[in-house]
């Protein structure tokens, strides 16, 4: 059993074959770059399912396969429920079919969506500009005016 640092190699009738890779907890998050909690709550809301060997967790490449899929959906701004529904069917259709449609109706979907706040955004730069030039030109003013002298006669 090759077991991807920190997991003493036991032998036990609850261990996987000895060819799977596993992880702990901690090494999936240092080479993800997350915490371990977050990782525990990914398994909490039934995302990913770790081997369990007493009280530890120990993860299969296909785990950490499943929570890049998972960390790159949030990335992209899909709602775990989204991910969910796309991992179900990644299980569930080995034709990967269904998958790639939903997955191209969820891909439309959020740009659709973040076309719409780019177009907002950019309206919203525009307004912040003109006001940002509308008061330098009236403190310009200002202070030209306040360089001039009230006539003394």
């Amino acid at each position: 059993m090759t077991v991807h640092r920190l997991i003493p190699k036991q032998a036990s009738p609850t261990m996987p074959a000895e060819s799977e890779q596993l992880y702990s907890i901690r090494t999936l998050a240092a080479e993800l770059n997350i915490t371990a909690r977050a990782i525990r709550f990914y398994e909490s809301k039934g995302l990913i399912k770790p081997k369990r060997i007493r009280s530890q967790r120990l993860f299969t490449h296909a785990d950490r396969a499943r929570l890049m899929l998972i960390l790159r959906g949030k990335r992209l701004g899909f709602s775990l429920a989204e991910v969910s529904d796309y991992l179900d069917l990644y299980d569930a259709d080995p034709g990967q079919l269904e998958q790639m449609r939903l997955l191209l109706a969820l891909v439309r979907d959020r740009i659709t969506l973040l076309e719409a706040q780019r177009r907002d955004i950019d309206q919203t730069l525009d307004e912040l500009k003109t006001i940002s030039n509308d008061v330098v030109a009236a403190l310009t003013r200002m202070n030209a005016t306040a360089r001039v002298k009230p006539d003394d006669n």
